[in-house]
């Protein structure tokens, strides 16, 4: 007998005690629902999220059981798309499978955004919808969902890893380890199953766990030994190398950045990538691609660079500073990827090195003969430095907005502030429009990590580029807030995204998150409206109402402050409202005038 029949015979037990002594909760035996719960604690997932609805009650149903006993539970969300976001930011800060789940119908197609979102991330997310009864299928059912209705399978065919609808339980266990097989792999990415109701309500005998999903999950450290070679010759020969750092390099970053600082290469990060690197690093230069800084594309235009060393990176439009073949896209590059697919961006590249980054990384720096305790005590030194002496090794677009004590206030002052106000340990995630480009170029966390292990894998700074969806870090700050309890969050967004998504600070509120929701409010689509101006289009359709956030965040149960001004800001009572175990609204009223680094893209967007 397997562990997982054993959990299922122990939860089965435990339901038929509880059923003898009270008519609360019925005696039941197990569905093939509870058998998808008993797999998802196997893997440890600790949350599904999702809305509930007629069609995927039975999987409610088993979650309810698996809470009373401590395993899995069910989070809440109030929209479908907000409850991918929240499995999306579990999924990157806890190294486990996200999961979420909706209805049959219109609960499916919402959550679409957010699954084709994460799959633009390559986040692992096992996503589960329903379908009304097989029964009913093609006879007009409220909601169908199957072939012959509004057919979801179909639907979700180009946003996923794997794809399939259950129709019978003997499919049941081979295709859910196929899915978080495929979840999980290379690239890594949404998988979806969908289960009409009354397969996932039919009995199950527990005879029927077949599958250690631990077991099947575990990846040998393969990499090219020859492209490794390679690698450790490029570098040592190399005179002026530059590193690029991708976000999926975090699993690498402390071997990596052991090895900057071993070579005095040169140190850049794309857009996703800034979280895993202390910006007060002595040898990083900025952001390269969307709302980058001049340092860094001066670094890479230097024509002594003669190695660029890219890892976990992309390079889609913003991280490639819109496919840049003069300074990165060249015969210079070396690529280091763990997920093959990122190497189809750069045919052009002179060398690409497969394998885990981890493994690849920690040869070359033996081969260099490193000093791993001497490098731990440099990372024990650079923590003990103060935020006053940290120094800035790159200058920004506009370092007069930076220190601007002007009311109302500058958005470039309030991305300096934040992380002198919040905790060193804090994560900021910051949302798609004018959001992305001032946290990318202006807010930069005291990082004093400069080498070394790391414990974290999302980084204190994260960003949703390539798919770039609209209220993203509204949800996905409350699936960080969950991953990583105890630390707080900062989510910094628009008023745009906030009248989108902002109904999932009620998920804050119910579940006790220490997250601060920052709103840049400007009455405006803030990046529509400044594209605009820059491309010479109509300025249209860019105009939003004043709304008060905070007496709306009053209302929902959370406290809500308006920051007109830097002194607002600085007389906030920053440990109180980190200490709070609840959300918090900060309403900025942001200088609408202030135009953000947003050149890329609109230079882009003329030149198509």
């Amino acid at each position: 007998m397997t562990e997982l029949d054993q959990e299922l015979d122990r939860e089965l037990d435990k339901e038929l005690k509880k059923g003898a002594a009270t008519q609360a909760v019925p005696a039941i035996g197990p569905k093939m629902a509870d058998l998808l719960v008993a797999y998802l604690n196997q893997l440890g997932v600790e949350y599904v999220f999702g809305v509930p609805g007629g069609a995927i009650e039975p999987l409610y149903d088993a979650l309810a059981r698996s809470e009373r006993k401590g395993g899995v539970r069910a989070v809440v969300a109030r929209h479908e798309t907000g409850a991918a976001f929240m499995a999306d930011g579990y999924a990157r800060n806890s190294g486990k499978l996200g999961v979420c789940c909706s209805t049959t119908g219109p609960g499916a197609t919402n959550m679409i955004t957010g699954v084709a979102s994460a799959y633009e991330n390559n986040v692992p997310m096992l996503v589960i919808t329903a379908q009304t009864a097989i029964s009913t299928f093609g006879k007009g059912a409220i909601q169908d969902s199957s072939c012959t209705g509004v057919n979801t399978v179909g639907l979700y065919q180009h946003c996923s890893r794997y794809n399939t609808l259950i129709s019978h339980i003997d499919q049941f266990e081979h295709k859910l380890a196929a899915a978080i097989m495929s979840a999980l792999g290379s690239p890594a990415g949404p998988a979806h199953i969908s289960i009409p109701r009354d397969v996932m309500a039919m009995p199950i005998s527990v005879t029927k766990a077949n599958y250690q999903l631990n077991t099947l999950l575990d990846k040998p450290e393969l990499i090219d030994d020859h492209a490794v070679d390679q690698l450790f010759a490029e570098l040592k020969k190399a005179k002026k190398p530059v590193f690029i750092i991708g976000d999926e390099a975090c699993d690498a970053i402390g071997s990596i950045l052991t090895l900057v600082v071993k070579t005095g290469a040169d140190l850049i990060v794309t857009p996703q990538g800034k979280g895993l690197v202390s910006p007060y690093h002595p040898q990083f230069k900025g952001v390269f691609g969307f709302a980058g800084h001049s340092a860094a594309r001066e670094v890479l235009a230097n024509p002594e660079v003669d190695l660029v060393i890219a890892i976990g990176a992309r390079f889609g439009e913003f991280s490639s500073n819109a496919w840049d073949t003069k300074s990165l896209l060249n015969g210079k590059l070396v690529h280091v990827e763990s997920t093959e697919a990122n190497l189809t961006r750069t045919p052009m590249a002179k060398l690409h090195v497969r394998g885990c980054l981890e493994t690849i990384f920690d040869r070359i720096a033996s081969r260099f003969g490193i000093d791993t305790k001497r490098y731990m005590r440099l990372v024990k030194s650079s923590s003990a430095k103060s935020e006053a002496t940290m120094t800035r090794h790159f200058e920004f677009d506009d370092e007069q907005g930076y220190c601007s004590d002007a009311t109302p206030i500058k958005p470039q002052r309030l991305m300096r502030d934040l992380p002198r106000l919040f905790p060193p340990h804090t994560r900021y995630l910051v949302d798609t429009g004018n959001s992305l480009a001032w946290g990318t170029h202006y807010l930069h966390p005291f990082d004093r990590r400069f080498s070394g292990k790391r414990e974290d894998r999302g980084g204190l700074f994260s960003a949703s580029v390539d798919f770039a969806s609209m209220g993203w870090a509204i949800g996905n700050a409350v699936g960080t807030s969950l991953a990583i309890a105890d630390t707080p969050v900062v989510c910094i967004t628009g008023d745009g995204s906030w009248l989108m998504s902002g109904q999932e600070i009620m998920v804050a509120v119910e579940e006790k998150l220490t997250i601060i929701f920052v709103i840049l409010n400007d009455s405006a689509y803030g990046m529509v409206r400044h594209g605009q101006t820059l491309t010479g289009a109509e300025p249209t359709a860019n105009t939003l109402a004043n709304v008060d956030f905070a007496a709306l965040a009053n209302a929902m149960g959370a406290p809500g402050h308006i920051i007109r001004s830097p002194e607002d800001l600085n007389c906030l009572d920053i440990k109180t409202i980190c200490a709070r175990k609840g959300p918090t609204i900060l309403d900025v009223r942001i200088d609408q005038n202030e135009a953000p680094p947003i050149g890329l893209r609109t230079n882009v967007l003329q030149s198509g």
